[in-house]
């Protein structure tokens, strides 16, 4: 290919809108152009990053014996009212009527559509198990798309499913997955992926695992234990509270602060801290608007997931309104008799904790001297608690939890029957008796993978592709290409170098070295060969790498055997980094 031929612009100025280096360097380097908030197209250089991000999805599914099927991207509603999750997911789930009136939806995940394909095949055990998988585009309405490819409306993803006729066939089988994605990862040339528990949300199922990139441009919070093993997401991780009690107990005392409506306000007004505090916070559920109020202790924060989970609807921030009768910013655990009859939740952060404040349920006063054991003795703790930083570890027990924040590039889910119990899929054992098949999910976003590829591996200039994932190979500098001796021997390196089968993109444009090196940094392609007057002199021409790690020149006749030579070499690096798995 040559570049003078390349659809699509370049060049130095970062986008406005771009917070993030990805999409920074794909919109500058000629990888995307926005259609949409969140919608975009993509120009070749990107469309041959991500095939190749696919080939290696494709190999290493079909490795673990998975069978490439297609499901449709438009589907009847009726499909997912049989799951019940048409009724359960929020607007990111894009509902439509075709020209007959009928219901219909965007796939934003596939689950309904793969139980709906294997449903009669599935109907006797020994066809189990069996995995199936696409790579197909989708569309999540999603409310705050952000950082370009990261997190979009539309999008290409590979998801898989996973049937089997018992759970322990189906953990063997999850642990061929979890190998199979360290192994993607590895190739596709971010190795350091972690892998942390994380929570099922609306796809259901009891365990789940995410693949998180560690970067502080991640919008998830991973908590990491620097003593043992232990990762999760934030959403996931238990919030272990080590709660301590006053040897003695003041009385409860109705104390007034006035024009005092955060916690910040009020221990600072009554000479405390918030470790001493019990602040109160105020949802909705989506389906009634009923109020939930969770107590918790004032230093923390709830994990909102937990709350869902618990609850088992969506939530939203409360509008407290005068008819309620909630006292907003003076609400606490005594004498709450508010009209709307709030269900009202505690957190294990405050179990069994003494010499409190809190709301009083009156405008203007607050409590102090609470004792939860004392004064509230009904109430019932859970974890509704964010975990955070310095906090106990859920499995070592050490004070040595780091909250990190990453990039989600893939996930796996153990689904169990959630979908083939709604949808009336069953298969006979060799008794004769019915069971429903449990399920295993794993899907992967090819955009967001090249995205976050870029992320980790970039400078100041541009993307440093990994070979395995680079747009291509090798890219080929003729510097002064007025000069026609530079010009030929450029020319004849560009046949050999493809006849030699070198993925190579080939810049003999009239354009300053500045120019020509600019485009080359953006393009990213991890070998550089260099072809100029100045080094013909001596009848070399310059190899480097994108990287700068290798710098050599190489005689003009043995710069086809340099470059495929150093192409294997950075291969292995990533071929090493995957058959670790």
């Amino acid at each position: 290919m040559k570049l003078i031929n390349l659809v699509g612009e370049r060049f130095k100025e970062k986008p406005s809108d771009c917070v993030v280096d990805s999409h920074a360097f794909m919109v500058r380097g000629g990888y995307i152009k926005a259609v949409a908030n969140g919608i975009y197209s993509s120009y070749m250089p990107l469309r041959r990053v991500t095939k190749k991000i696919e080939a290696i999805l494709r190999e290493e599914m079909d490795r673990i014996d998975g069978q490439e099927v297609q499901f449709p991207v438009v589907m009847p509603a009726s499909l997912w009212q049989e799951s019940g999750r048409y009724e359960s997911i929020d607007n990111s789930l894009c509902r439509f009527k075709d020209r007959n009136g009928a219901p219909m939806v965007l796939g934003m995940t596939h689950e309904e559509a793969a139980v709906q394909l294997v449903r009669e095949y599935g109907a006797t055990y020994n066809r189990y198990p069996f995995m199936i998988y696409q790579i197909q585009t989708k569309f999540r309405d999603e409310a705050r798309p952000r950082a370009g490819l990261i997190r979009v409306r539309e999008f290409t993803m590979k998801d898989a499913y996973s049937f089997h006729t018992s759970q322990a066939d189906l953990e063997k089988y999850y642990a061929e997955c979890y190998k199979a994605y360290q192994r993607i990862f590895a190739r596709a040339g971010i190795p350091e992926t972690v892998v942390v528990q994380s929570d099922s949300g609306m796809m259901g199922g009891s365990i789940s695992h995410e693949y998180m990139l560690l970067t502080p441009i991640g919008e998830d919070s991973i908590a990491i234990c620097a003593d043992c093993d232990y990762r999760a997401n934030m959403e996931a991780a238990e919030s272990i509270v080590e709660n301590t009690r006053d040897e003695v107990s003041a009385p409860l005392e109705k104390v007034a602060t006035p024009d005092m409506h955060t916690i910040e306000d009020v221990c600072n007004f009554l000479g405390g801290d918030a470790v001493k505090s019990v602040k109160a916070v105020v949802y909705q559920k989506n389906m009634d608007d009923s109020y939930v109020i969770v107590f918790i202790r004032g230093d923390l924060d709830v994990n909102e997931t937990k709350l869902t989970n618990f609850l088992g609807e969506n939530i939203h921030p409360a509008v407290i309104t005068e008819e309620s009768g909630i006292k907003a910013g003076f609400i606490g655990p005594v004498n709450l008799d508010a009209a709307a009859k709030p269900l009202v939740l505690f957190d294990n952060s405050i179990k069994d904790t003494n010499n409190m404040v809190a709301g009083a349920n009156e405008v203007d006063f607050h409590y102090k001297g609470l004792d939860m054991t004392r004064d509230c003795p009904s109430a019932e703790y859970h974890d509704f608690a964010k975990i955070v930083d310095g906090g106990v570890c859920p499995h070592c027990g050490k004070r040595s939890i780091t909250v990190s924040r990453g990039i989600e590039v893939g996930n796996i889910f153990q689904l169990g029957t959630k979908y083939t119990k709604t949808m009336g899929m069953t298969f006979t054992d060799e008794n004769g008796e019915s069971h429903y098949p449990i399920m295993g999910c794993y899907g992967i976003g090819v955009g967001r993978l090249a995205a976050s590829v870029c992320e980790a591996h970039h400078d100041d200039y541009g993307p440093i592709w990994p070979v395995t994932i680079a747009p291509w190979q090798a890219h080929l500098c003729c510097m002064k290409s007025t000069d026609a001796d530079t010009h030929a021997v450029a020319d004849k390196l560009y046949d050999d170098l493809k006849r030699a089968g070198v993925e190579v993109i080939y810049d003999d444009r009239k354009v300053s070295a500045g120019v020509m090196f600019s485009d080359a940094d953006l393009l990213g392609v991890p070998v550089r060969v260099i072809v100029s007057p100045r080094n013909l002199k001596e009848n070399v021409c310059e190899v480097v790498t994108r990287d700068k790690s290798v710098s050599k020149k190489v005689p003009v006749e043995g710069t086809v055997s340099a470059v495929k030579e150093l192409i294997a070499e950075l291969t292995k690096v990533y071929e090493d980094a995957a058959d670790r798995f």
